[in-house]
């Protein structure tokens, strides 16, 4: 019985053990390596700030939010008839609208394309 337990751990078997061996250790051995590199990057990070750091409130207190109706400010036209190039155009602005009710949906209208209903009829 002894001999058949040394011929079990001898021959081929023996470089596939010594394989897996090696890829253990190689895989410890690069998370180590990684956890390693994450502490010296975590070292040259600046430290969170202290209390005294902390963003404060404006004296006037929290900042709300504003709802306001915009509307587009109107398309330069060309001289002659010609069209603008875009860069001719610049930025498309808005501006605040007189009337500031919100527009609502038309009533019988689903509200939404492909929303459902029957729509306008």
């Amino acid at each position: 019985m002894n001999t058949a337990m040394y011929e079990a751990a001898s021959g081929p078997q023996v470089f596939g053990y010594a394989l897996i061996l090696v890829a253990g250790v190689a895989v410890v051995a690069g998370i180590i390596w990684a956890f390693r590199l994450g502490f010296k990057v975590r070292e040259r990070e600046p430290a969170p700030p202290r209390p005294d750091e902390q963003p404060k409130m404006p004296p006037s207190g929290p900042v709300r939010e504003t709802h306001e109706v915009r509307e587009p400010d109107e398309v330069p036209r060309a001289a002659d008839g010609e069209r603008l190039t875009p860069h001719e155009l610049g930025n498309s602005g808005t501006r605040r609208a007189d009337d500031q009710s919100r527009s609502r949906w038309s009533s019988g209208s689903s509200g939404s394309f492909g929303g459902g209903g029957g729509g306008r009829t």
